[in-house]
């Protein structure tokens, strides 16, 4: 017997994860494993974490001074990061 209405798992699991709303966590994690990167490993060496929560990428930095430089530029880096996700994934940055 052979199923006529079989479909492509490819085809399939955008769906099945937009009905169970894991699209956007999915989204935000792959946002947060971009920071290292888009911005390099000079950026990366002084970031000790980097989490999503409620479409806010926070960012610990061990340097203050590079904190101050990215709280400068913080609408470019939300530009090139969303950007680079191809839509609006994270609507504000935090610094910490």
């Amino acid at each position: 017997m052979q199923r006529k209405d079989a479909l492509k798992l490819s085809e399939l699991l955008p769906q099945v994860l937009a009905e169970q709303h894991l699209d956007r966590r999915l989204d935000e994690t792959q946002a947060a494993l971009l920071w290292r990167e888009i911005f390099g490993e000079s950026v990366a060496r002084y970031t000790t974490k980097v989490y999503v929560r409620a479409e806010v990428l926070y960012v610990t930095l061990s340097s203050a001074v590079l904190r101050n430089e990215l709280l400068c530029c913080k609408e470019a880096l939300l530009m090139r990061l969303n950007e680079k996700m191809g839509r609006r994934v994270i609507k504000d940055i935090i610094f910490r």
